[in-house]
Parts: C-alpha cells; sequence; structure tokens
C-alpha cells in the first residue's frame, strides 16, 4: 500500500481531475472546446469564479446553487469529481507508487467519462476512445506495464471483435446492430488491458445490459446505451480479471487448464 501522503495527493490531483471531466463530459457531446470559455453556470451562463469551483467542497458551501442567478446545479458535478478522486486514491491504496496504478487510474478516468456520455448522448467521442486507445498504447511501453504486443493485441482484438459483431447484426436485424463508438471504445479498452481483457470486458458489457438495460429497451424501445455497460465491464475486468479467468478456467480438482490471464 501506497503512503496516505501518495494517496492523499492522488485522492485531490483526481478531484481537481473529475473538475475537468465535467467540462470534457458537458462539451464534447457538443463539439465544443473543453478549453475555452472558463467553466460557465448552465442556468445564467455566469463564469464561475475559482472559489466557487473547488470540486465537492463549492458544490457543499453553495448548497447547489450558483451564487449569481441561485440556478440549482446538478449532483452530477460533485458525483464525477468525487468518483474520479476515488479512482486515483483507490488505485494508489491498491497498488502503490506503480505504473499499474497509474494505469487503472487513467483507465477508470476515460471509462467514467465515456459511461456519462453514452447513457446521456449515446455517443463515444473519439478523444475519448481513440485518444484513450493512443494513451493505453504509450501506457504499455513504461517500465512495470504490460508488454506493447500485448496492448496491441487486446486493441486489435477489441476493434475487431466488435466490428464483426456489429456487421453481423446489422445483417440480422437489418439496422445498425452497434456504434462506431462502441468499436473504437474497445480498440481503447483492449489497448489497457489486453486480448483477455478486451474479451472479458465485451462478455460483462453484454451481460450488464441484457440483464439491466434490456428489459428497459424492450419496453420503451430506446436502445442500450452498450458503451456505459461496457465502460462498468472494463472497470470489473481491471480490477478482477485474472480472478474471474482463473475461478472459470481452472478445474478445482485436476489443475490441467492453465488460468487465461489478462496479459
Amino acid at each position: 500500500m501506497a503512503d496516505p501522503t501518495i494517496i492523499g495527493a492522488a485522492v485531490l490531483f483526481g478531484a481537481a481531475l473529475g473538475s475537468f471531466l465535467n467540462v470534457c463530459i458537458t462539451r464534447m457531446p457538443t463539439g465544443d472546446s473543453v478549453l475555452r470559455p472558463r467553466s460557465r453556470c448552465p442556468e445564467c451562463r455566469a463564469t464561475i469564479r475559482w472559489r466557487d469551483n473547488l470540486p465537492v467542497l463549492s458544490w457543499i458551501y453553495l448548497r447547489a446553487r450558483c451564487r449569481d442567478c441561485g440556478g440549482r446545479i446538478s449532483v452530477r458535478y460533485p458525483a464525477i469529481e468525487l468518483a474520479t478522486a476515488i479512482a486515483w486514491g483507490g488505485t494508489a491504496w491498491l497498488y502503490g507508487t506503480s505504473i499499474t496504478a497509474l494505469t487503472g487510474a487513467v483507465l477508470f478516468t476515460l471509462l467514467l467519462a465515456i459511461a456519462v456520455i453514452d447513457a446521456r448522448h449515446y455517443v463515444i467521442p473519439d478523444a475519448l476512445s481513440l485518444g484513450g486507445c493512443a494513451a493505453g498504447l504509450a501506457l504499455s511501453v513504461l517500465p512495470g506495464s504490460t508488454r506493447p504486443f500485448t496492448a496491441i493485441g487486446g486493441a486489435l482484438l477489441g476493434f475487431a471483435l466488435l466490428y464483426v459483431v456489429g456487421r453481423l447484426g446489422e445483417k440480422v436485424f437489418r439496422k445498425p446492430a452497434l456504434g462506431g463508438g462502441d468499436v473504437k471504445m474497445m480498440a481503447m479498452v483492449g489497448a489497457f488491458l489486453g486480448p483477455g481483457g478486451a474479451l472479458l470486458t465485451i462478455f460483462l458489457g453484454a451481460l450488464a445490459g441484457s440483464l439491466v438495460y434490456g428489459p428497459v429497451s424492450l419496453r420503451t424501445g430506446k436502445p442500450v446505451p452498450f458503451g456505459t455497460f461496457l465502460a462498468l465491464g472494463g472497470a470489473v475486468a481491471f480490477l478482477f480479471g485474472d480472478t474471474l479467468f482463473d475461478w472459470y478456467l481452472r478445474p478445482t480438482a485436476a489443475g490441467v487448464v492453465a488460468p487465461l490471464t489478462l496479459e
């Protein structure tokens, strides 16, 4: 476990990053710049002062209202900041000051943004999927990380597998079965988790989507935001992938089948 100071620094950094993530979640789906203008109130469009933009704390202090117009500020903003803080602090707590901790924190941040955007807008921005794929490949060459060929293989497998599934689904149902964003997202997940992790992510995402949102989709006709459930599957695959593979593939008695790890 990392030093408490390191964990605290990771939590603070994650919270600050979560504040920026809120900007990305709000602006990326509409194609607006995430850098300019500065953060604004969603109601009156007034520029938010620095002291009113402290992660979580400002929302609590202002009682979830804008200082200028009194308009309500959604609980989504502090929730994203808190979730990102937990992601960075949690990976530091679990993996210490290692490349695994950094890789997990970056992956969780990307997955969180994708999950929220896809749930709200049914779109996955290329800046997150393709940019995240580039980040995963870059992290794979650092000492202590997964081997570059594992990351490349995972990216190719994740992309190809979901692409084939989408094409087959389109032929069977005579309409688009998967969005291009989902396919590119799986390239990103594969770059972080490798081939085994990509497979597990798709399985868990499909299972969760079917169980959780399937009944809603059948009742309302709304498509399943598959990227949201792939994000959930990717998070579980990172944290518990090797354990799940080991439990599923290794016989309890004979031990004749070797576990398939994420590497």
